[in-house]
């Protein structure tokens, strides 16, 4: 499946979703996500992509289980990433994209991060 905007989203993009039941309405009303997805898998035969979620509500010094993203691109507030938060969502609820894409420094901190908070550290 592809997203409402018919464009492929790539790894270390970060994207608006539609609303819907991976949503928490009650936290704002747009959900921003990194996808974190291995490229192999982002395409049209593969309906869902593993994403990591953006709040506002922000925590200084959490790392590694938030990895805060400064402003830019599209992206116009700071937020925090919840690395462990992570899930998967129907491709097409991707609605809004990219906003931002992380580069590659950016990209080894969530990597990282993601490595420890699932225990794949060895």
């Amino acid at each position: 499946m592809t997203p409402a905007s018919g464009r492929t989203p790539e790894r270390g993009e970060i994207w608006s979703l539609t609303a819907g039941p991976a949503v928490r309405p009650a936290r704002r009303r747009t959900q921003e996500v990194l996808v974190v997805q291995c490229p192999e898998l982002l395409h049209e035969r593969h309906p869902s992509t593993l994403v990591i979620p953006l709040t506002t509500d922000l925590i200084e010094d959490a790392e590694p289980l938030r990895i805060r993203i400064a402003p830019g691109g599209r992206l116009r507030y700071a937020a925090d990433l919840m690395v462990d938060q992570i899930f998967a969502l129907d491709t097409a609820r991707l609605q809004q994209g990219p906003l931002l894409r992380l580069d590659n420094s950016m990209m080894t901190r969530v990597e990282d991060a993601l490595r420890e908070v699932l225990g794949l550290i060895s």
